[in-house]
């Protein structure tokens, strides 16, 4: 297939990147080149898809877009929201190079977000969004691109599968996301800050994440037309992944609890029997051994 994938220097992009590239004609596009990969670089066009103009460089004979392009920290989006009216506006020009190039498939990462802090159920199925659930500027700017990806479907004659992910974690991530930056921190001897003592989250190990994409890739025809949760199916309190990572590298580092923070969810876990059931999704990573999978990826860059 010939696939454009967006955001393709940031972590799940990069992780996708590299397990596509050998069966498909892939091309990545970022503002930014990718850290991790000279490899991915050859292969990657650098473009700010915030100006439509530069959308004009991209190659038009596609057979599918997967769109991860974002500024995808929540809390950093409450802080500055403009960087939420960019995810507004990159989503829509990707959209619109799309309609213009008669490119018909689009595979979109939302997020678990979206859903909010729901407080009756176990688990969140993929029916239970609603507007007065949105938290932050992060989640507005997931559902208001679900809604732009849906009208496009509808008007246009796009072909879209939704797929809503859940705090991946793994490789190819130095940013200030909790597990990576629990690392960092706990290998410089640093106190580890748990925003929520009853926060509890869904963690989804990358490979578990792609191996959900690849799936949808190979049944686009089959499952379009869908929204999917790409997650682990059980949560985890924040304060129990940090003393896991104490305990993973053999630490005396502080945990200090703290009050949740504006705009985070604190409470999911998603309901993954859809994506069971129409991609034959199987995640095979608990917490406990992607966590040490996780540890023994980094200890080149931040484990003395």
């Amino acid at each position: 297939m010939r696939i454009l994938l967006t955001g393709s220097s940031g972590t799940i992009g990069t992780r996708l990147f590299e397990t596509l590239l050998p069966q498909h004609q892939v091309v990545g596009v970022d503002i930014k080149q990718n850290k991790w990969s000279s490899k991915l670089n050859a292969h990657t066009l650098r473009a700010d898809l915030r100006n439509s103009d530069e959308l004009a460089n991209l190659p038009p004979d596609l057979d599918l877009v997967i769109h991860f392009a974002a500024n995808a920290r929540v809390y950093e989006l409450v802080k500055r929201p403009e960087l939420a009216l960019d995810n507004m506006v990159i989503s829509f020009n990707v959209l619109e190079f799309m309609r213009k190039n008669h490119i018909n498939n689009i595979i979109f990462a939302s997020s678990r977000e979206t859903y909010g802090n729901i407080m009756e159920g176990d688990s969140i199925p993929e029916d239970r969004v609603r507007l007065e659930n949105c938290e932050s500027p992060y989640s507005a700017s997931k559902m208001s691109t679900e809604a732009m990806v849906h009208a496009y479907s509808k008007v246009y004659g796009i072909d879209s599968v939704i797929v809503r992910f859940s705090n991946v974690y793994g490789m190819y991530d130095d940013s200030d996301r909790v597990i990576p930056l629990w690392i960092k921190q706990t290998s410089n001897r640093q106190d580890l800050i748990v925003y929520g003592k009853d926060k509890t989250l869904d963690f989804t190990y990358i490979d578990d994440t792609v191996e959900g994409v690849i799936n949808i890739i190979t049944k686009f025809d089959q499952v379009k037309g869908n929204i999917l949760n790409i997650a682990y199916g059980k949560s985890t309190k924040l304060l129990t992944v940090a003393e896991e990572m104490k305990r993973l590298l053999n630490a005396e580092n502080r945990i200090i609890v703290k009050e949740n923070r504006l705009g985070e969810v604190w409470k999911f876990q998603a309901d993954i029997s859809k994506a069971k059931e129409l991609l034959g999704y199987n995640p095979m990573v608990g917490i406990e051994e992607g966590l040490k999978r996780t540890a023994e990826w980094y200890k080149d860059f931040y484990i003395n």
